[in-house]
């Protein structure tokens, strides 16, 4: 009987060279995941967090789920180290998927996943921005320059091609030279420009307004978000509360989430300012059409994501088919026998 177990493996640059950076893609598998786990489709389980030190929380998280009709499980292992990038020079987070198929049990992907857990942040902002942005919106200000900011300017330009401008503000120049540099070449028809780390210049009169930063800070000010303009917030506590007050809808990946956590809008839920019925709805709510998106240019909109395995589960779904389609990958095996069938085995035994 064969006993070989294969799956294939897929690096970042196997992913990236398969076309898997593709934020339509991405977004489609995004709401076709929350459309299922609405529906009761996927399994999802509770994930679990390990914390190793509560002052920095440096953690790795293990976060599954499984899509029923598409007879996939998965599980994103994901690190995130806040100090690395001021204390080593490195990225704070990094992650791997692994994909098994539910009919025997076995693997079929070992993937790089950071691409994919970013590619889900930025799919999320994305769907938000085709329902609470202005149609005709041109102007996008950011506060933060990494690699979620990097990955929501392509969001936001995917759902609103009419962005022509994009301004942002970072910690220091340096970090904004870098967003440019990189940015430009893949958006060729925006003009980027930083702002000296002027927070303000980057929001003020801007029509969507994106914070992506590690700051435990109320950044973002009322008076720099005019009306008319969406918000998406990224991170833990990066705006004042004003902006949440100020704002006619506001609109949740998951409410019920999100009010256990440390963000902004958290912080107000547990201090009495927000409530239940401030609520407009969560995202899946605009995707079926049960709620409306924005009903007025003049409407100022807030989009709040603390993030949903599952959907990074979908994501990679989708990227692995396209990787494998591609061709891309390489077989990784196994094991060829089962443990006592080897005929070597008891060269190897050690008692």
């Amino acid at each position: 009987m064969n006993h070989q177990i294969h799956c294939q493996y897929f690096s970042q640059e196997d992913l990236l060279g398969a076309g898997c950076l593709d934020m339509t893609m991405a977004m489609e598998a995004a709401e076709s995941a929350m459309l299922a786990y609405r529906d009761g489709r996927v399994l999802f389980p509770e994930k679990i967090v390990q914390i190793f030190n509560d002052d920095t929380q440096e953690r790795i998280n293990c976060l599954p789920a499984t899509f029923v009709d598409e007879k996939i499980c998965g599980v994103k292992w994901v690190s995130v180290f806040p100090p690395n990038p001021t204390r080593h020079g490195i990225q704070n987070l990094s992650a791997v998927i692994i994909l098994s198929e539910i009919e025997h049990g076995f693997p079929v992907a070992f993937m790089e996943g950071t691409l994919c857990s970013n590619l889900r942040v930025g799919a999320m902002g994305g769907i938000a921005a085709k329902h609470l942005a202005r149609e005709d919106a041109e102007v996008i200000g950011f506060i933060g320059a990494g690699e979620q900011a990097k990955m929501h300017l392509i969001a936001m330009k995917t759902a609103r091609p009419s962005l022509r401008r994009c301004r942002v503000a970072a910690k220091t120049a340096g970090e904004e030279e870098g967003f440019v540099r990189e940015m430009a070449p893949i958006l060729p028809d925006m003009e980027i420009a930083g702002t000296g780390t002027d927070l303000a210049a980057a929001a003020t009169g801007a029509d969507i307004v994106v914070t992506a930063t590690s700051a435990q800070a109320p950044l973002l000010k009322p008076e720099w978000v005019k009306p008319g303009a969406l918000y998406s917030h990224i991170g833990g506590w990066e705006d004042d509360y004003g902006v949440a007050r100020q704002s006619d809808k506001i609109v949740c990946d998951d409410w019920d989430t999100v009010k256990h956590r440390t963000q902004t809008l958290s912080r107000m839920y547990r201090d009495g300012e927000l409530h239940d019925d401030d609520i407009h709805c969560n995202l899946v709510d605009l995707i079926s059409g049960d709620k409306p998106g924005r009903q007025d240019p003049e409407e100022r909109t807030y989009f709040n994501a603390v993030g949903l395995a599952y959907a990074d589960v979908g994501i990679a779904h989708a990227m692995y088919r396209r990787a494998r389609e591609a061709g891309m990958g390489q077989d990784l095996k196994i094991q060829n026998e089962m443990i006592f069938e080897h005929a070597h085995l008891k060269d190897w035994v050690r008692l």
